[in-house]
């Protein structure tokens, strides 16, 4: 049976600053990879917190039709948004626990409504950490970040 996985990844060269995002999806048959793609992109002024969203959000996007994927992220923030927080978020009209309305609630709806079409499993990894499609991920985040960037910014 083929398992599809999708490991995404956020990043900001200051944040807010220019920001990227990329996506290593991944088919599976009895743990051979049997197919690959590669997805990125960025904005000029961003945040971190959207790149990840962006990512998870692109991952899910690019399926054509409903599906069962693992979504591997490094991201506590979205992992816990969209398992822990959102339902809450929902209840509450899009307002936190302590009120204010949710930080990035446009991407959060839109990761909301991409996830629907799909049978998702959200994974938290620790990033930077050696795993290699997270680090695959990293650097096309970096990738889709470098079209934005002003030459000799770090």
């Amino acid at each position: 049976m083929t398992e599809l996985f999708a490991y995404t990844d956020g990043a900001c060269s200051g944040n807010p600053g220019p920001g990227g995002w990329g996506v290593l999806m991944i088919a599976r048959d009895g743990g051979a990879v049997v197919r690959e793609r590669s997805l990125s992109g960025g904005e000029a002024l961003t945040t971190n917190n959207r790149m990840e969203l962006m990512a998870a959000i692109s991952a899910l996007e690019a399926l054509a039709r409903p599906s069962e994927i693992t979504v591997v992220t490094d991201s506590a923030y979205v992992k816990n948004g969209i398992t822990e927080w959102m339902a809450g978020w929902k209840r509450r009209g899009w307002r936190t626990a302590g009120g204010p309305p949710v930080k990035n609630v446009d991407l959060w709806q839109r990761l909301d409504a991409a996830q629907a079409r799909h049978r998702v499993d959200w994974r938290w990894i620790k990033g930077h950490a050696g795993h290699a499609e997270n680090e695959r991920a990293d650097e096309l985040a970096r990738a889709g970040m470098a079209p934005f960037k002003r030459p000799g910014a770090a």
